[in-house]
């Protein structure tokens, strides 16, 4: 006896480039945020060094250090523009002929 089941179609697969673009600007959102907390942690550090503010949160270990947040903080935006970019690249539409 063979027993056939039958499935409702779904969804087609896109195959075209770019079909993740509403992820990217979405995950390009969240990210200026974290670059912007990222640099208040390493002007507080600053400040925590010169002795402008009180002791910084992280005493030790590498997230002690203010370079790492700022560098942190820069990779985050670098990293939110170029998803920012790719998020809102607009598709040029075909001529057909």
């Amino acid at each position: 006896m063979r027993v056939r089941i039958r499935f409702q179609e779904g969804p087609q697969v896109r195959r075209t480039a770019g079909k993740n673009r509403h992820l990217a600007a979405a995950a390009a959102a969240l990210l200026t945020p974290a670059a912007v907390a990222a640099a208040v942690l390493g002007v507080w550090r600053i400040c925590a060094d010169i002795g402008l503010a009180r002791e910084f949160a992280i005493p030790q270990g590498i997230f002690s250090h203010w370079q790492v947040w700022l560098a942190l903080a820069g990779l985050l935006q670098l990293g939110a523009f170029l998803l920012n970019r790719y998020g809102s690249l607009r598709r040029t539409p075909r001529i057909p002929g």
